[in-house]
């Protein structure tokens, strides 16, 4: 399987795009919802599974579409592809603040495994797949259940986290211990379980939940530091009560200021 050869450029800082520049007959595959814009002349086209090439038939569709579905995304995927003369351009942007990270996959022996939300956009040839944990502790209690998302190939994809995003890199036998939601991925060769926090104050006080990834080397790892379950479960907390009329907010009555509001109802 060879993918695709593109050029790309990620602009921006807190709200990032990246520009994909396609030669004549070169495609990109992407996430439905992550287009942003294109020249003229790029052919958009829908694919019904994986998007790792055209399809060999009826059952590898279906198998494809399968392996998408076991991983909570959509049956189908958008290719652009640029059938004429020149270069076009086509951009892909981040659908929540941080960082859109470039994934040369023949520097990770052609497989990095990563969320199942973080993929954004490929070169097409690559394939988006899944992959079990084959662990019962990191299945039931791992954030991502039994199923992350697996991108093999020899091209480029393109990631997203949240925040700021770090690299780690780990030697033979070194751990890091992670908090599960701040993954973004990993290369093929880290040993990824979760480990009990421990203690009776930790786990009924420490407000960290239960438990923590452990990744052990040796590879590659990817962590963000604003995962958007932390950023939605801080927007829910924040949002205003009693049907956006939260005029306690801000003043040192906080919640006192509905019960005193003349438009409750008892």
């Amino acid at each position: 399987m060879t993918a695709h050869e593109i050029d790309y450029k990620i602009y921006g800082e807190e709200m990032q795009f990246v520009e994909i520049e396609l030669d004549p007959q070169e495609g990109v595959v992407a996430e439905a919802g992550s287009f942003m814009m294109m020249d003229d002349g790029i052919k958009m086209e829908t694919i019904f599974g994986d998007g790792s090439a055209k399809s060999k038939g009826f059952l590898d569709s279906i198998l494809g579409a399968g392996k998408r579905i076991l991983t909570g995304e959509s049956l189908f995927m958008t290719a652009f592809y640029n059938n004429l003369t020149g270069k076009r351009k086509v951009s892909f942007a981040s659908p929540y603040p941080g960082k859109i990270i470039p994934i040369d996959l023949t520097a990770f022996n052609g497989k990095f495994i990563c969320q199942k939300d973080a993929f954004l956009c490929a070169a097409k040839g690559v394939s988006i797949g899944i992959e079990f944990s084959k662990k019962l502790g990191r299945g039931l209690f791992g954030g991502e259940g039994f199923i992350m998302q697996k991108l093999e190939g020899d091209g480029k994809a393109f990631v997203h986290a949240g925040g700021t995003m770090v690299q780690k890199e780990l030697k033979q036998g070194e751990i890091l211990r992670v908090d599960t939601g701040c993954i973004i991925g990993f290369t093929q060769h880290i040993d990824y379980d979760i480990e009990f926090i421990g203690g009776i104050k930790n786990t009924i006080f420490g407000g960290e939940g239960l438990f923590f990834a452990k990744l052990q080397g040796p590879g590659t790892v990817f962590i963000q530091s604003l995962p958007f379950s932390r950023l939605a479960g801080r927007v829910l907390a924040s949002a205003p009560k009693g049907g956006g009329k939260d005029k306690g907010e801000g003043s040192v009555l906080g919640g006192l200021g509905d019960l005193l509001d003349g438009d409750n109802r008892f």
